[in-house]
């Protein structure tokens, strides 16, 4: 495995992610910010946070696997949220949750989270992109 995740002494262990991410791996991938689209550029869970994060996570699965890697190999996750406020951390993490468990990983390499005002399309409440490295 290309990627050790770590929680130093020192700093917070937060459940959601770990603070550092220790990359080993020859290949160096960057997946392009993942919004709500299926496969057939369809906006999943319009107005529904969760689902919108569900569907983000499943197309950073699907961009891994379409390049030979996995979750296991995510050095950094960003996440951008229209209009963040602390009081939407549950629904994000509920939409975490539910594709973790479909794409059979724990999703928890470091994470930045951005409060933004607008993505791409008003539709568009969230949106991840991710760095890993495969061996």
């Amino acid at each position: 495995m290309a990627i050790t995740l770590v929680n130093p002494s020192g700093l917070p262990e937060i459940d959601a992610y770990r603070q550092v991410s220790i990359a080993t791996g020859s290949k160096l991938v960057f997946i392009a910010g993942q919004v709500a689209w299926d496969v057939d550029g369809v906006t999943v869970g319009q107005g529904d946070l969760a689902a919108q994060v569900e569907q983000c996570y499943q197309n950073i699965g699907t961009a891994l696997a379409g390049v030979g890697g996995s979750f296991d190999d995510v050095a950094k996750l960003t996440v951008y949220v229209v209009d963040w406020t602390p009081d939407k951390m549950p629904l994000l993490m509920e939409g975490l949750g539910r594709a973790a468990a479909k794409l059979g990983v724990t999703a928890t390499p470091p994470a930045s989270l951005l409060g933004v005002a607008a993505l791409d399309v008003p539709d568009h409440l969230v949106e991840v992109e991710a760095t890993a490295i495969i061996d």
